[in-house]
């Protein structure tokens, strides 16, 4: 009889969950795999949201989450509480994904206990280690311990390379991907979702616009809500919907700056399947998110990225996203181009998504069931 390979996730926040479902649910297919989830609550409430939605059991929860927390907080008692669960349960392996503090304490305590590291959309880089912050730095470290790395796209192969990280290295595709097609299909026509969107007029163009980057506080987010603001005065008939992040440094500014404009939806934060919907509906999307920097172009969606620099390159090399910056004047410009020249946004909108093809969770399944 094959011996059981055990594993176990560690998930923090709403994006880690939606590009970890997918490889939850391939491993879960194989009988040889024995699957744990641990929740480190990072982001609590956004992420139980998407826990349901992906219908991930989940065995250990460490309610991380604390008002006013600092990374301090997070990396500290987020690593000794992995301690404990590490005391009663010990696995073969344990996955992190991303660049979350949640994933580096993961794949640090499963270093410290000698536990081999499987790192799902290694290698992405910026080359600048405090943008973003302090994501730069997380997966950097992340890649110095971890065993098995598994890339999304040449482009982090190549980075992992210059780093002089050549071995158990596998091009696997983004898993974000196979989780937006599968979640496309579950809500683009599902009436009591549309029905939380009925301020909407979807005879009209919709910009769906996300913004929290932390190294975008201060006058830089005060510069995209007025580029914002000019683009809503503009044109009256584009509706904008922005859901605001829970962060006050967020909601503050775009409160002060945005509201009261009859074409700007400031929203709370969206579920995932109202995200999806959402997505799937508009016309533009302008965000940091980088997640959503990669599952946009799927649908043929023409994205603007508010941040200086990004460590998802492949977008903006194919075309298919324009790094805008925090640049009121490049964000109200490349707005008006895709607005305005049919040409210039059916060719940047039929670019084909270099990030996947939404097999990637199948792929690593693979290389788990057959390492030697």
């Amino acid at each position: 009889m094959t011996d059981k390979i055990n594993i176990l996730f560690v998930i923090g926040t709403r994006p880690e969950a939606i590009k970890m479902a997918p490889v939850i649910r391939a491993c879960r297919q194989q009988q040889r795999f024995e699957v744990k989830v641990c929740l480190t609550g990072q982001h609590k409430e956004m992420l139980a949201q998407v826990v349901d939605f992906f219908d991930i059991p989940f065995d250990f929860s460490l309610s991380l989450m604390k008002p006013n927390q600092s990374l301090f907080d997070v990396t500290a008692d987020g690593l000794k509480m992995l301690e404990g669960v590490l005391k009663d349960y010990t696995p073969d392996w344990i996955l992190v994904q991303g660049d979350t503090t949640t994933a580096f304490i993961g794949a640090l305590a499963a270093f410290y206990k000698k536990i081999k590291v499987g790192h799902i959309e290694a290698g992405l880089r910026s080359g600048q280690l405090y943008s973003p912050f302090p994501e730069e730095a997380n997966r950097k470290m992340i890649s110095a311990i971890c065993h098995t790395h598994f890339a999304p796209t040449l482009k982090a192969q190549q980075n992992l390379e210059n780093e002089g990280i050549t071995e158990q290295v596998y091009l696997v595709g983004n898993t974000v991907i196979d989780a937006l097609l599968w979640a496309v299909d579950r809500v683009k026509d599902d009436e009591k979702i549309k029905l939380d969107f009925q301020y909407l007029n979807l005879e009209q163009k919709i910009i769906l616009i996300t913004g929290h980057r932390r190294e975008s506080f201060g006058k830089p987010f005060e510069d995209i809500c007025d580029a914002i603001a000019t683009l809503a005065g503009r044109y009256p008939d584009v509706q904008f919907v922005y859901p605001v992040h829970l962060n006050p440094n967020i909601r503050e500014v775009v409160f002060a700056r945005l509201k009261g404009y009859s074409n700007i939806f400031l929203v709370e934060p969206l579920d995932y399947p109202h995200l999806v919907w959402l997505l799937h509906r508009s016309y533009i999307v302008i965000t940091d998110s980088g997640g959503i920097q990669e599952e946009a172009p799927s649908l043929g969606k023409p994205v603007l990225v508010l941040r200086e620099v990004t460590e998802r390159t492949e977008g903006i090399d194919a075309g298919s996203a324009i790094l805008v910056g925090t640049s009121k004047e490049k964000i109200i410009g490349e707005t008006e181009l895709l607005l305005n020249d049919t040409a210039v946004y059916n060719r940047m909108a039929g670019i084909a998504n270099p990030y996947g093809d939404g097999n990637s969770a199948q792929k690593i399944t693979a290389l788990l069931l057959n390492y030697k």
